[in-house]
């Protein structure tokens, strides 16, 4: 007689073990940036407070401020008008749109830079329309400047708002607008008064996702000429050698993300929506005339300003270099190398350990309800700037180097020297994309599979190894392409903790910058620009796949 399959069983204790390690490395550089903070000096508090948080913190929280009213009026509206309305150009804006996620905002800033240099193309070519022949006649307002930071950010990060919002809107059922628009209200009042509210859980959700990237930024602010608390983390130990005080102020960024987080949960707090399921989606509506080229514009505006002006720059320089048979110097080569190695490096240890924590808190292993606290410890590495895990990481990581040379009788430090700091650094912050990405995948495989394997004898690390892992394949090659493309592009934990002469080619690009030098800055940038398509490419295949499905849209 058949027996019945029993409940899936829970994973084994070193899974549990291995899940639980990694979950308190995230928390450890929080640890140790807080016991660093609070054992330094009264002075160094004093000194802080009177002369580098005030500056620091207001110019944040106006960066914060310009940058989410930005992206919340440019991704809300463009994607709106995407998802509502048929213009020309829409079939290939709904996906271009998300190009700018390709760019980050230290490239944009790099090349804008030079773009917008009062002697520089556009407005050379601006003067010379408007009969002008000097700078000192006319020019545009300086770049370096807050409204300069919020522009290049905004027209950045938009795409974060942009990708949450569509998706809520794609979802909202027809019905609703149509029964406002019986009601007497206009197409702009059934936006405000009935899509908008219902797709205020996605807008925070994106907003909180710019801001945190905002916070994070190192490479615009500085190249922009803005004092944020991220720029005095790095300025207070780079150049004054001063750990206990950027510790102080990394634990002051520490507020901020939490304020975020408050404001983003805040924001999906008491919302309660019946399914839009086996309801018609909102068809989108034809534009004509006027109205029909307006939206194209307002749609195509923030690609040209996030992506493609930025991206035709660095083209054009690198074109330039190249055809001018002046190549491509061994230290580019080196750090592009440097990078490769990083990158896989990073991507190796975070995809293995994101699987240790899906796997370990899988939903419904067993009748008891699994302990889920590693995972959401694992996943706020995300919200942790660079800086400040690069500060929260070098006391322990430095005691450990030191035990360990001693031990081993190594010269120097071995783990700094090596770059398993910088690869652990990296790892905690991208740990979200593997766990994220495998339990989606996880929650796909029918329970049926595994206790069928049960039935046939094999045991719960089998079951993993030869029923789960082969069809979690697919996610799991998802994730390792999104880590790798974003520890190419990472910078402000790269700056801290790389060993010494080692340059990847986001450090060379800032040094460039930071000299006031282009030349192989542009080729360094492009690079970047060129692995961070890669990711884009499947948000838009996945875009167009929901399109496709989606008969109305």
């Amino acid at each position: 007689m058949f027996q019945a399959a029993s409940p899936l069983r829970p994973v084994g204790p070193l899974w549990q073990a291995a899940s639980v390690l990694i979950a308190l490395g995230v928390l450890a550089p929080v640890a140790s940036l807080c016991w660093l903070a609070l054992g330094a000096d009264w002075a160094h508090w004093q000194h802080l407070v009177r002369y580098v948080l005030p500056d620091a913190t207001v110019n944040t929280a106006l960066l914060l401020v310009g940058v989410g009213l930005l992206t919340l009026v440019v991704g809300t509206g463009c994607a709106w008008l995407v998802t509502a309305h048929d213009f020309p150009g829409r079939r290939v804006l709904h996906w271009a749109l998300l190009l700018p996620l390709a760019m980050p905002a230290y490239i944009v800033a790099f090349a804008y830079l030079d773009l917008l240099h009062p002697i520089g193309p556009v407005q050379g070519a601006l003067r010379w329309m408007l009969g002008y022949s000097s700078p000192r006649e006319w020019r545009l307002p300086d770049l370096r400047s807050m409204g300069g930071a919020i522009f290049v950010l905004g027209f950045v990060l938009y795409p974060y708002v942009y990708m949450t919002a569509r998706a809520m809107f794609m979802t909202q059922p027809a019905h609703l607008m149509e029964a406002a628009r019986s009601l007497g209200e206009s197409r702009f009042g059934a936006f405000r008064r009935v899509a908008l509210p219902m797709a205020r859980p996605a807008l925070a959700v994106g907003l909180s996702l710019a801001l945190l990237e905002t916070l994070n930024d190192i490479g615009a602010s500085e190249f922009l000429g803005i004092n944020t608390l991220t720029v005095s983390v790095y300025t207070t130990w780079v150049t004054r050698t001063d750990l206990a005080g950027a510790a102080q102020i990394a634990c002051s960024m520490l507020i901020a993300v939490v304020l975020i987080m408050w404001l983003e949960r805040h924001g999906r707090s008491h919302q309660r929506f019946g399914s839009a399921q086996r309801m018609r989606a909102i068809q989108p509506e034809r534009l004509r005339g006027a109205s029909a080229w307006l939206a194209t514009a307002a749609t195509t505006l923030p690609v040209l300003i996030g992506f493609v002006a930025p991206a035709a720059y660095l083209a054009w320089e690198t074109f330039k270099r190249l055809r001018w048979g002046q190549g491509i110097s061994s230290g580019l080569w080196a750090s592009l190398a440097n990078t490769l190695t990083l990158a896989m490096g990073v991507t190796v240890v975070t995809v293995l350990a994101g699987v240790i924590v899906a796997w370990a808190t899988r939903q419904g292993v067993s009748t008891q309800a699994p302990v889920r606290w590693q995972a959401r410890v694992a996943t706020l590495g995300y919200a942790i700037p660079g800086t400040v895990l690069a500060i929260g990481l070098l006391t322990p990581a430095l005691s450990l180097d030191a035990g360990l040379a001693s031990l081993l009788q190594l010269p120097g430090l071995p783990l700094m020297g090596l770059g398993v700091v910088l690869v652990v650094a990296c790892g905690i912050r991208f740990l979200v994309i593997p766990v994220g990405g495998v339990e989606a995948g996880l929650q796909r495989i029918p329970a049926t599979l595994e206790q069928a394997s049960r039935l046939l004898g094999e045991s719960t690390n089998g079951t993993f190894w030869r029923v789960h892992l082969p069809l979690l394949r697919p996610a799991i090659a998802t994730s390792a392409l999104l880590v790798f493309v974003d520890a190419m592009k990472e910078l402000p934990a790269t700056l801290l903790l790389r060993p010494a002469n080692f340059d990847t080619l986001a450090t060379w690009l800032y040094a460039e910058a930071a000299r006031g030098t282009y030349e192989e800055g542009a080729i360094a940038a492009l690079a970047i620009v060129l692995a961070g398509l890669l990711p884009v490419v499947l948000l838009a295949r996945t875009a167009s796949t929901s399109e496709k499905s989606n008969p109305a849209i």
